[in-house]
């Protein structure tokens, strides 16, 4: 086997199984950093070994044994023996080996990972990293990658995650799923945190591109269809683990849906030519994944039976009625008005006001659609009217409603401020041309 095969199926078992080891691996110690070396360790056994011996059957199975076997090593070096209390090189060392790792079925291993990301959002740890903590500790991206996506520098980010996964292990933060009674506080972040995950696929898709970063290593390869399968998956884990929580099945229903669409975004590749971007109105709906529809349809129905209503399931009703039109050929614009209006009213983010003003403009007529839309920022603070102002889907929408109503330059120059905001090829390539034609 060659260097460059054995590379390649390291990186697809970090890209299936990353999230998992870890949580294996600390889940006995609660040291997120230590667990993180050792399976890094494993990983560039593997790119030694595999090339001469092959990839071995379990490949994960594998790499968890390397990896404890380093850990074991750890605590058994000459610093631990010095320095480190008793119970760390003591009873935690010996649960941590006492499973015969080899017979592990890491597939079987769902509710640790969960156990991980309830974790990452523990109340001691600082809200503004806990997604950051979740994407590198079940996803495996580096601080760079994350720094990116958060416009932070990359040592900034990874100081961050330094200091969030040692007071995790100081703080002595259990893994696992929380009671019932401490759920509340709790589930909120692990949603949004999945949810995260789910959107900063579109950056993904960038990084993927070539934007920054180097994707060649084996644990931050993840691609925008892994991150976003990923986040799939745990969102229906999540959900089936619950059984009762409405958004949770709501979050459920948001990403199938959204996924079920991602075929229709960009046009069939074509020799010579880069794929193009495709509005959502103008995408072919054969393209679009009828399971996953389905599978949206059908978790949105459990989070409705729960009567709890949320923001993540009416995201999931205004996706559910964008979906319909590959059934009914329409669009349902009175009802996205209603389901925007109250998501507004629940979740009244940037996004949202955006949206709801340009369906506004769909529903009465484009001036009332810009008139909606002058409104958002007016009367805010300067701080607020410039964060609309650097909004990108706030100028592409303006400028939809401007191209409607007859206002060709103006926009021609909304298109043009919105092309330029956007880090994704495909889509300012498409906001360029729309600027052309005004």
């Amino acid at each position: 086997m060659s260097a460059q095969e054995a590379r390649a199926a390291a990186e697809r078992t970090a890209r299936a199984s990353y999230g998992r080891l870890l949580a294996l691996l600390a889940a006995s110690t609660g040291d997120l950093a230590q667990a993180e070396d050792a399976l890094s360790a494993a990983f560039e056994q593997a790119l030694i070994s595999w090339p001469s011996d092959g990839v071995p059957a379990n490949p994960e199975a594998w790499l968890l044994t390397v990896a404890r076997n380093r850990q074991r090593d750890s605590w058994k070096s000459a610093y631990n023996r010095a320095f480190a209390p008793l119970d760390t090189t003591g009873e935690l060392g010996r649960d941590a080996m006492a499973a015969d790792v080899v017979e592990v079925d890491v597939d079987a291993i769902a509710d640790k990972r969960l156990e991980l990301l309830f974790v990452c959002t523990h109340p001691a740890i600082d809200p503004a990293v806990r997604t950051p903590l979740m994407l590198q500790t079940v996803l495996g991206f580096d601080a760079a990658r994350i720094g990116a996506v958060f416009n932070v520098p990359a040592t900034a980010m990874a100081q961050r995650l330094v200091r969030a996964k040692k007071r995790i292990k100081e703080a002595r933060i259990p893994f696992v799923v929380p009671s019932r009674q401490d759920m509340p506080g709790r589930l909120s972040a692990v949603l949004e945190a999945i949810y995260g995950c789910y959107a900063i696929a579109w950056v993904g898709e960038f990084l993927q591109n070539g934007g920054v970063g180097d994707a060649s290593d084996a644990r931050g390869v993840a691609a925008a269809d892994d991150l976003r399968g990923e986040a799939h998956y745990l969102a229906m884990t999540l959900a089936q683990l619950l059984e009762n929580e409405a958004e949770a099945w709501g979050l459920a229903a948001l990403i199938a849906f959204s996924l079920a669409r991602v075929p229709g975004r960009l046009e069939p590749a074509e020799p010579g030519r880069d794929r193009r971007f495709r509005p959502l109105e103008e995408q072919d709906t054969a393209l679009w994944d009828a399971a996953l529809i389905a599978e949206g349809d059908a978790c949105l129905r459990r989070a409705v039976a729960v009567a709890v209503p949320g923001r993540f399931q009416l995201e999931a009703a205004i996706q559910a009625v964008h979906c319909a039109r590959a059934r009914s050929g329409l669009t349902d614009w009175t009802a996205l008005r209603t389901l925007y209006a109250a998501l507004v009213a629940v979740a009244p983010s940037l996004g949202a006001q955006v949206a709801l003003a340009s369906v506004i403009g769909r529903v009465e007529n484009p001036e009332a659609g810009l008139t909606a839309m002058g409104a958002i920022a007016a009367g805010e603070p300067a701080g607020v009217r410039a964060a609309v102002e650097r909004f990108q889907p706030f100028h592409a929408a303006r400028a939809e409603l401007l191209a409607r109503a007859g206002r060709t330059a103006e926009a021609s120059a909304e298109f043009t401020a919105a092309a330029f905001m956007t880090h994704e090829p495909a889509v300012r390539h498409y906001l360029v041309n729309r600027a052309e034609v005004g």
